[in-house]
């Protein structure tokens, strides 16, 4: 049955993705931006544009199912989706605010989370016993994990990029990676459209079951990854300028080498997880990459204070997710 509730819902599920896109821009077109291959108005579109064809690509949405089994059916119901994703668009305005590339893959997961271990709580259960440790398992190794696959691939693949044109002339060398580099932003774009949008429709698609409108084992109605799709690449179509700024130039100085080079492993990274339904955060893998990049110069070359401080953004996401997403849930069932 279509509720006021479930509609509200859906709205705010998009608005995530929204914000998602607006947040992620960052990693899709920083490094392109910094290198001045595209100006900032060009490269949202490019991206938008990338965002939105993996629509056209993906049909299996294996990152949406592996979302959708996060907390146990038992304890999810509308209010704990409406909580989780309260508490997801919530933290993704903060750290848009301060410029903090956090992930927004992770904010959902630890609102969604934390709302249903609040609900297991009222319940009368462990809350932990709402969490499906077979599914949450996975996504803490690989908050470590993807960063470090990302710095790897970035350095092999600029040593690799090094030793093939190393008696190229350097300028034209410039022009030819200028070129590339609309290639490797597009594929990133493309990777992250394949792998954060299916996030929200899993929530969706457990809206619609929760809310009893189809059924536990029906397939995924197709308005919804249209949907998702969309507000995703609308989003990216508003930029993030104030994370470009962090990814593009603070971590590291850029060149359109080094800009093929850190999207290129990003990209490979996000499409093996894709491949294997696992929701990996695309800031994670973009900032491992571009630190990959910047170890192949030097190790001073990678500003070091400001990737750690990117570090605690990381590390506090899930639980500060998580906990206001409970502290929402907690004043619903206050409320009544």
């Amino acid at each position: 049955m279509v509720t006021t509730l479930l509609v509200t819902i859906v709205i705010l599920a998009l608005a995530f993705d929204y914000t998602n896109g607006f947040h992620d821009a960052a990693n899709s077109i920083a490094t392109i931006v910094s290198t001045k291959v595209l100006t900032p108005f060009q490269a949202v579109l490019w991206a938008a544009a990338f965002n939105f064809v993996a629509y056209f690509v993906v049909k299996d949405h294996k990152v949406a199912n592996f979302v959708s089994k996060i907390v146990f059916t038992d304890f999810v119901n509308m209010h704990v989706i409406l909580a989780g994703l309260i508490a997801a668009i919530t933290w993704n305005l903060t750290t848009w605010w301060f410029g903090i590339p956090s992930s927004s893959s992770h904010t959902l997961i630890g609102g969604f989370a934390g709302a249903g271990m609040t609900n297991a709580m009222y319940i009368g259960t462990n809350a932990f016993l709402a969490v499906n440790a077979h599914y949450i398992i996975p996504i803490i190794i690989y908050i470590v994990a993807a960063p470090f696959i990302g710095l790897l691939a970035g350095y092999i693949i600029t040593i690799i990029i090094l030793h093939i044109c190393k008696a190229a002339r350097p300028a034209v060398a410039e022009r030819w990676f200028k070129a590339l580099q609309l290639v490797s932003s597009g594929f990133l774009s493309f990777a992250h459209g394949t792998n954060d949008a299916q996030k929200v429709m899993g929530i969706l698609y457990l809206a619609m079951v929760s809310s009893k409108v189809i059924g536990n084992t029906a397939p995924m109605p197709e308005w919804i990854p249209l949907a998702c799709y969309s507000a995703i690449a609308l989003g990216t179509m508003s930029g993030g300028w104030k994370i470009v700024k962090t990814m593009g130039s603070k971590i590291t100085k850029i060149t359109p080498l080094e800009g093929v080079s850190a999207e290129t492993a990003a990209a490979t990274t996000l499409i093996f997880t894709e491949h294997f339904g696992i929701p990996v955060s695309t800031t994670h893998t973009i900032t491992g990459s571009i630190i990959g990049v910047g170890l192949t110069k030097r190790v001073s070359a990678v500003r070091w204070g400001v990737t750690i401080n990117l570090v605690w953004a990381w590390i506090i996401t899930i639980p500060i997710s998580a906990l206001i997403a409970g502290l929402v849930f907690a004043l619903m069932h206050l409320i009544g």
